[in-house]
């Protein structure tokens, strides 16, 4: 055992090749293999971690990152090797959360009719929660949502009614709620969250870490990982394919691992194209997003590509969604130039369709993507009506289908195994793909993208950027919203920062940076049309500021639980109210 244990500090700088190595640690993964069929997920991972460390596992869409997960959490069995936390191989999810496994899988599943606190405490009863009264539950609901959130949620409000982000943060929220948590699997948690909202994030990771919880992130997003790991285990193929220390970590060493070349980080900095044309394609005059908000008066040209951002909660997502019919407005219109020339007003989806206007959504499981159904009519269905013969659904021609299929499926590179299986068999990342292959297969006009990155690899990221700098030189129009800055670098000559439900700022050309941009986040440049940036950014101490009053009581968050009783003056015992003052 004395060999056994020399070689203990250095397994994890070494790419693990022989898989006959013992791997040790406080916690380890030795020579993991895990089927789905003809599918090799995973096919000989090995990797060790310790306690009180944040340990990134990364690589490209349908390399196995998320099966990987699954096993460590006792959701999936392995098919060979070995898992094993201080000494432990969890089973199943309950065995899991016994040893003190907590997991957040990349999917947010909630109860979309139940409240907040009891989607927060769903499956708690018989655990850490047990001997907590109803009132209990909520206090501790509306504590740990503050302070995720940043602000006040309401904990009975319906899940239904919140927007993405917050759904992700319920999700997170579980985790952080439990007591006996040793080690957290982060699977793309911070996916459908914004800058602000991230670093909180990380602000409760560090905090864990700090207590000895072994952390584990499952990320596309290699700026984050770089931020905020200790460790990073590189995954290709189903197999780990290196181990990069803290200070190996940067994009360069990332890429090339999971890329298996060398790369650089320079191909994501070209300079984003110009507007080719005055044509305006698409206009909004006096458009209302919220009741209260602000008009909005927006136009966008033939050639261009538009950057859409802003703090989560700010109106932008619905703002992207009222452009493509998705959801109304609360007044103005909108209108699109339709092949006479003219401009139309429309204000539904079938209506921005029917005009050349393709959405995806940056909420692919409630607005996305359709799990009854194979990857192939995932991909292709919207495009039955096009390629049929007089409409009619049974002389649909298959053969052209086909080769639409097998072209998107190419030119995106998504790892789909058979084409008849269910969409769910996909990565997160290879659906997001599906989704957008099934945009560009319309051949819309105008194409409005919320988030369409959320959960792919930087590898297909710097593809599909390359795919929408052709699509606009055909004379087509983007409009991109995205919560991660760095996207707009390069791609957008244009892009607009909303706040408080309206357009805040508009920055173009060299203006275009991460700090100008979140400066006009936080409402710290002029705003619309005098952009006056301070010659030293302050961000770094905006976003410190912002997250350190976060964690102060307010005023207004101060509450009281009260019973009260029914119309009949009888005590209800299992109602209660919050009263906020």
């Amino acid at each position: 055992m004395s060999a056994e244990k020399n070689r203990e500090d250095n397994t994890s700088k070494e790419v693990l090749s022989d898989k006959s190595k013992t791997v040790q640690g406080d916690i380890y993964v030795q020579d993991v293999h895990k089927y789905f069929g003809v599918t090799r997920a995973l096919n000989g991972v090995n990797f060790n971690a310790n306690f009180g460390e944040i340990h990134a596992i990364v690589g490209g869409n349908g390399c196995g990152k998320s099966t990987l997960a699954k096993a460590m959490s006792g959701v999936l069995p392995v098919d060979k090797g070995k898992v094993s936390i201080l000494g432990q191989t969890p089973t199943s999810p309950v065995m899991a959360r016994n040893m003190g496994i907590a997991t957040v899988f990349q999917e947010v599943m909630i109860a979309e009719e139940s409240s907040v606190v009891d989607n927060l405490f769903v499956g708690s009863d018989d655990f850490w929660y047990k001997n907590l009264t109803q009132r209990e539950k909520v206090l501790k609901a509306q504590e740990i949502m503050e302070d995720l959130v940043g602000e006040y949620v309401d904990p009975y409000t319906q899940a239904f009614n919140l927007s993405l982000p917050i759904k992700a943060w319920i999700t997170i929220a579980r985790a952080f709620l439990r007591d006996n948590t040793k080690v957290l699997i982060l699977d793309e948690s911070s996916a459908a969250l914004d800058f602000d909202s991230t670093e909180r994030l990380f602000k409760k990771m560090r905090e864990l870490r700090d207590k000895g919880v072994a952390i584990f992130i499952v990320t596309h997003r290699i700026a984050e990982l770089v931020r905020i790991s200790d460790k990073a285990t590189v995954m290709r193929d189903g197999k780990d394919v290196g181990v990069l220390e803290k200070k190996d970590l940067n994009e360069k060493n990332l890429i090339g691992l999971m890329t298996g070349r060398e790369e650089t980080g320079e191909k994501s900095k070209s300079i984003a194209m110009q507007t080719k044309t005055d044509k305006v394609v698409m206009r909004a005059e006096n458009l209302v997003v919220w009741p209260d908000s602000k008009p909005i008066n927006f136009e966008v040209k033939k050639g261009e590509i538009v950057g859409i951002t802003g703090l989560d909660g700010n109106g932008q997502d619905d703002f992207v969604k009222i452009l493509a019919g998705v959801q109304e407005s609360h007044g103005g219109t909108i209108e699109i130039l339709d092949s006479n020339e003219k401009f139309l007003k429309y204000n539904s989806l079938e209506s921005a369709k029917e005009n050349g206007i393709s959405f995806v959504s940056g909420d692919r499981k409630k607005e996305g993507i359709l799990p009854n159904l194979s990857i192939y009519e995932n991909l292709v269905v919207p495009l039955y009506k096009k390629t049929s013969r007089a409409g009619f659904l049974g002389f649909i021609n298959w053969m052209e289908l086909n080769g639409i299929y097998d072209w998107e499926v190419e030119r995106l590179n998504i790892k789909t195994g058979p084409s008849d299986n269910l969409i769910g068999s996909l990565s997160g990342g290879n659906q997001q793909k599906v989704m957008i292959a099934r945009s560009f297969a319309q051949h819309p006009k105008v194409l409005i993208l919320n988030d369409p990155a959320r959960g792919i690899d930087i590898s297909t990221k710097r593809d599909l950027y390359v795919h929408l700098r052709k699509y606009v030189e055909e004379g087509n129009t983007v409009v991109f919203l995205s919560s991660e800055l760095e996207e707009f670098i390069g791609l957008c000559p244009k892009v607009i920062v909303f706040r408080n439900g309206t357009i805040f700022d508009i920055f173009e050309n060299d203006k275009i940076n991460a700090d100008t941009l979140l400066e006009g986040m936080f409402g710290q440049t002029a705003g619309v049309g005098e952009t006056t940036i301070s010659a030293k950014s302050n961000v770094s101490k905006i976003i410190k500021d912002k997250i350190d009053n976060n964690t102060k009581p307010k005023e207004r968050n101060i509450v009281k639980v009260v019973n009260f009783e029914d119309e009949n003056n009888s005590k209800n015992n299992n109602r209660i109210k919050i009263k906020t003052f």
